[in-house]
């Protein structure tokens, strides 16, 4: 065990999930008294994180792909690093770095590990030998775990259905910075800036997309229904806020992509300040195939966006339909175009349903909740350890 204090590694697949996702409870967790390492395979987000003053440890062979041989590697690297830092307690996020990282922590003695479930690697709908293989991982891994933290109640039930003990899970919830987000009536400047950037009207409604260009966020969906839209006179706006992965396994190709530019998306590229294109926005929309309990979703939300989003676990856990915004089947182009028409042509329902949103929001999705819980965890996991 390190130092004075004692030490939590955090395990993502990338650095940008350590940075973008985790970095705000990252620094909490330092702030209540824990020496804090992230672990992930390098890249670009790594200068950021330790502007936080986290400490990184590159991974080099963790992948978001599934390559046993990498895998493999990955796994002993894992068990090296921990065996060499001694911590008090490793914190792996599924799915991968949970299958891969449980099992070393255990094996490398680390006293006390725990996985955040960011929402399991299977939907219902996925075919049988995809949901066999995840539910012998979870199983397998979990078993090597001291509390198991899920972001979804539909996972908890899953978890529990597959034979996970029940006093290692915790309902965990998810969360956003409400001060960051929950301020659109402030950002009405930046609207207007980024609207005249775009040459688009005030009152031509904008709709807003966040997430990597890749087949299960439902791109190739959107991008169809947006086009029937435009071909039957739809005088709105599609912005795309994140990465182009064509070189990934399920991204989009370059063709597809330049389709989409000459359809009329506007693909704006990664951004680390999504509220400024919340802010120019009407509505937003999320066609993913899976989630855990999407981040972005919580953002529009408390910046008051009305939000059209797949009828699948998480995304029911932050739209309430027909209140908050519309949610509909998953990989079906025409239910996105119905719902996008629905509102696009609906300013009134709209607003009422986008200050629903916001209130909502500063309900349910205040990320200190999971901090807390998460402290709690660690404070129960290692009594004589963790500060109070």
């Amino acid at each position: 065990m390190s130092g004075l204090r004692p030490s939590v590694v955090h395990v993502t697949t990338t650095d940008i999930s350590l940075e973008l996702l985790l970095g705000p409870q990252l620094e909490a967790f330092a702030a209540a008294g824990w020496n804090v390492i992230g672990a992930s395979a390098p890249g670009e987000h790594v200068a950021a994180l330790e502007a936080r003053g986290i400490r990184h440890v590159p991974v080099d062979h963790l992948t978001r792909s599934m390559d046993p041989r990498e895998d493999l590697r990955a796994a002993r690297e894992l068990y090296r690093l921990f065996k060499e830092l001694k911590p008090d307690v490793v914190h792996t996020h599924n799915p991968k770095p949970g299958w891969l990282g449980r099992p070393a922590a255990r094996a490398a003695r680390v006293p006390a590990v725990v996985n955040t479930v960011h929402g399991l690697y299977a939907q219902p709908s996925d075919g049988r030998t995809l949901r066999t293989m995840v539910r012998v991982l979870e199983r397998g891994a979990a078993a090597c775990s001291h509390a198991e933290l899920i972001q979804n109640p539909e996972d908890t039930a899953t978890l529990a259905r597959w034979g996970v003990p029940s006093e290692r899970l915790f309902n965990l919830g998810n969360g956003i910075d409400l001060d960051r987000f929950d301020r659109r009536a402030a950002m009405a400047g930046e609207r207007r800036e980024l609207r005249n950037e775009w040459g688009v009207a005030d009152d031509t409604p904008v709709v807003v997309t966040v997430g990597r260009l890749v087949a299960e966020k439902g791109f190739r969906e959107l991008f169809e229904a947006h086009r029937r839209l435009r071909r039957s006179g739809s005088n709105h706006e599609l912005v795309v806020v994140g990465p182009t992965e064509a070189g990934k396994a399920d991204g989009l190709t370059e063709a597809e992509v330049a389709e989409a530019t000459a359809d009329g998306v506007r693909l704006v590229g990664f951004s680390d300040q999504p509220e400024s294109y919340y802010a120019a926005a009407d509505l937003f929309v999320l066609a993913s195939h899976r989630e855990g309990f999407p981040r972005a979703a919580m953002e529009a939300s408390a910046m008051g966006l009305p939000a059209i989003a797949t009828d699948i676990r998480g995304c029911r856990q932050v739209v309430d339909d027909g209140v908050t915004g519309m949610l509909v089947p998953v990989k079906d182009a025409a239910g996105l175009e119905r719902a996008l028409r629905s509102l696009l042509d609906d300013p009134p329902r709209r607003h009422a349903m986008g200050a629903a949103a916001a209130q909502r929001a500063r309900d349910r999705f205040d990320q200190q909740n999971q901090i807390d819980l998460t402290l709690d965890t660690y404070r129960r996991l290692l009594p004589e350890r963790a500060p109070s």
